[in-house]
């Protein structure tokens, strides 16, 4: 089945988002990464506190999460931002935090069920294993739901009634500019 132009268009607009998408998840990573293996390897070592790895992933995810929210709102899909700011950080976060549960989940399975406890063992399961499975999740939920430019358009015909309410009232008091 050969490609229309309009097939076409939508696929590189796919892959420039999912593209963009990738290098703000990849300085997040970065962030992630390294305060996940500074506390990990210091203020909560395992042999110091029991839940260590878990607490010293929520603190590194969290931090990511804000980088990831001020790259995804202002270039990854930046175009289809909300104007109520509020209710999409809101819906960033919820999403970003299922995502951090997903990573958690695989962290915890690997360090206390499994029993692999090794810091290898925990970027494994939490930087490799849960960061893939987490950013799949958030993208889609960023791309249908957080950012998706179907609310954005239903965003812009709700304002449109009221702008043609007041319109006729603009031109009764200002007869000239009607």
């Amino acid at each position: 089945m050969p490609s229309t132009p309009r097939t076409s268009a939508r696929l590189l607009a796919f892959a420039s988002q999912l593209g963009k998408f990738g290098a703000v998840g990849l300085v997040g990573f970065v962030v992630d990464f390294a305060v996940f293996n500074l506390l990990r390897t210091t203020v909560f070592d395992p042999e110091l506190v029991h839940a260590g790895p878990i607490y010293a992933k929520v603190v590194s995810t969290t931090l990511a999460i804000l980088v990831n929210w001020l790259g995804n709102r202002y270039w990854t899909f930046g175009a289809n931002r909300q104007s109520h700011t509020l209710r999409e950080g809101v819906e960033f976060f919820a999403v970003s935090l299922v995502g951090m549960g997903i990573g958690l989940a695989c962290l915890w399975v690997s360090h206390y069920l499994l029993g692999y406890t090794s810091l290898l063992a925990d970027n494994i399961s939490s930087n490799v294993i849960g960061l893939f499975l987490g950013s799949a999740f958030r993208f889609v939920l960023y791309r249908h739901w957080v950012f998706s430019p179907k609310r954005k358009a239903a965003a812009a015909s709700e304002r449109e009634p009221q702008r043609a309410e007041r319109e006729p009232q603009r031109a009764k008091r200002d007869p000239q500019r009607a």
